[in-house]
């Protein structure tokens, strides 16, 4: 008979989805440290936490078969509990309490202090900007605003994550001091909309403000904006970033579709004029800046004309990074009350298309780097090659920097000049200088 006391307890925390549940499980993580509790990241623990992701049918597939697994798991007496928090506990808790009973307890996304009370442990209210940090040691994400109040017809996560909500720019600031003094030296700027940045606690678009407060943290050296919003998008910031060494030329701007009658239907707010005169008005303020959008395709309603519209303007525009996605057709949103009417294999061709075009364009733009010296941060080793990142690319989703580690030796988490000799369509290649 085993004898479960006796064992000390040690909580498995496991991650899926987006930047923002990394966080979250990061600051999890700290307060279970504070309460003197043994936890690891994807490792191995007799107590799991999964943070799930309910965004779109993938990911809602991926979290459910998790569950699942470590369901499993319990049942047959390898782990002696499971907890499920996130967005998927948020958004579906009643159905999944139904249909996978055998979870101890489910947890939405702004229940913290009861999951850690789970868990044997208090929230601390004191420990502004403690977390454990998941990501490479030179790179954290720095959640600057939590929820959202736009009204995108396809989106579900005002339901999952509730109204916007800006963190003060003084707890930023310490919480970037934090990161710095533990070696961080790259932040990524997160929320669901960066641009909406302190409208709920200044009465103003404050995001160049707070940018003005972290260049000032010591040892910080790059820091990187991710999720804009075309829309009353604060021209500030740019030249800030001119100006400003620190802020990478690089934005993350979630731009969907272009064709007016997708726009509207999708509740963007803009148009293909506007969106179109934008992006032209950053190239010119910022020539050097590195765009990356993502978009939808297959969207109820997307006629032919609608595609061919989108990828001519996909040509036109030449974003240096760019991800396409199939429509996900959500419950509870706007768009659920429409006809998902874009047969699955034609929503897929449309997102190879996409992306063929965005690859030969990644790849003339990279043979344009050839010869050239490029500052880097070196991420990790891997097999044959150190990994690393120039201030035009973001972990995860762009393009990667591969050096030969059997000629050369570099440490991670340092800034090297590598000189670029070799360029593929997402990839390049170089020695250091």
């Amino acid at each position: 008979m085993r004898t479960k006391t006796l064992k000390k307890n040690k909580i498995n925390v496991v991650t899926l989805g987006c930047s923002k549940n990394v966080y979250d499980s990061e600051i999890l993580m700290g307060q279970l440290k504070a309460n003197k509790k043994d936890v690891v990241h994807e490792g191995e623990g007799n107590i799991v936490v999964i943070n799930t992701c309910g965004f779109i049918k993938n990911a809602k597939e991926e979290s459910v078969n998790t569950i699942l697994e470590f369901v499993q798991k319990k049942e047959a007496g390898i782990v002696d509990k499971v907890f499920v928090t996130g967005c998927l506990s948020e958004r579906y808790k009643p159905d999944l309490q139904k249909e996978i009973p055998n979870v101890d307890e489910y947890f939405g996304t702004t229940e913290l202090p009861g999951l850690l009370k789970a868990l044997g442990a208090d929230y601390k209210h004191e420990l502004i900007g403690e977390r454990l940090t998941t990501t490479p040691k030179n790179y954290a994400y720095l959640k600057i605003a939590e929820g959202c109040d736009r009204p995108c017809s396809f989106c579900a996560i005002p339901i999952m994550r509730g109204k916007h909500k800006s963190t003060p720019i003084e707890n930023l600031v310490i919480e970037a001091e934090k990161l710095a003094a533990n070696g961080v030296k790259e932040l990524i700027l997160i929320a669901q909309d960066l641009t909406y940045y302190g409208l709920d606690i200044y009465k103003k678009r404050n995001l160049a403000e707070l940018l003005e407060a972290l260049v000032k943290v010591d040892g910080i050296e790059w820091i990187r904006l991710h999720y804009a919003f075309p829309t009353g998008f604060p021209m500030d910031v740019l030249a800030l970033m001119k100006k400003e060494p620190k802020i990478c030329n690089y934005l993350d701007i979630p731009l969907q579709h272009i064709s007016d009658a997708i726009l509207k239907s999708m509740r963007r707010g803009t148009t293909k004029e506007k969106t179109t005169k934008l992006l032209y008005d950053f190239r010119a303020l910022v020539p050097e800046m590195a765009i990356r959008t993502t978009l939808i395709v297959g969207y109820p309603g997307e006629t032919e004309e609608d595609f061919q519209t989108l990828k001519a303007w996909v040509e036109e525009m030449r974003f240096e990074r760019l991800g396409c996605f199939t429509y996900s057709h959500e419950e509870n949103t706007h768009a659920y009350t429409l006809v998902d009417d874009v047969p699955e294999d034609v929503k897929q061709e449309r997102a190879s298309q996409i992306m063929e075009i965005q690859s030969q364009i990644s790849w003339e733009l990279n043979q344009e780097k050839v010869g050239q010296t490029l500052r880097c941060i070196v991420d990790r080793k891997e097999g044959p090659h150190f990994i690393g990142r120039t201030e035009f690319d973001s972990p995860d989703v762009d393009n990667e920097v591969l050096i030969d580690a059997s000629k050369f030796y570099l440490k991670v988490g340092d800034f090297v000049n590598i000189n670029i000799t070799e360029a593929a369509d997402f990839d390049l290649y170089g020695e250091p200088v």
